[in-house]
């Protein structure tokens, strides 16, 4: 189950690299940072739940234990790779990584970390009930 979900969580980061480069170069430009942060936010977790969607059965998580196992380790798998990516390799500073949660400023980063855990677990107690 795992090994599976690390394979949909590279997907995820795949998807996630290809909104921002829409955000970048179409969102931006048409609606400015702030309005464009959001769309590609709410867009990144609907992909993300259309992701799990169709991956929950394939990854075999059959309990809301598992669920919330594989939403805890992509949470921890994003925010790892957002800090340490962001800070050892693209160069920002912890301040700049630190100001997509603050929530005063209207970024909304955190609804995309929201999501990463709680899409597993609506969505294997959706499949229980039907």
């Amino acid at each position: 189950m795992i090994g599976r979900a690390l394979v949909v969580w590279f997907g995820f980061v795949g998807v996630a690299i290809g909104n921002g480069l829409l955000r970048e170069e179409l969102l931006v430009p048409r609606l400015g940072d702030a309005r464009a942060h959001v769309v590609s936010t709410l867009l990144l977790c609907l992909l993300i739940v259309v992701g799990t969607w169709g991956t929950v059965r394939w990854i075999g998580v059959r309990s809301r234990g598992e669920a919330l196992a594989v939403g805890s380790l992509w949470l921890a798998l994003t925010l790892a790779f957002e800090f340490l990516f962001g800070h050892y390799v693209a160069g920002k500073t912890w301040f700049e990584l630190r100001a997509d949660y603050d929530l005063a400023a209207g970024r909304v980063w955190v609804l995309v970390l929201a999501t990463l855990v709680a899409a597993p677990l609506a969505l294997v107690s959706r499949r229980g009930r039907s």
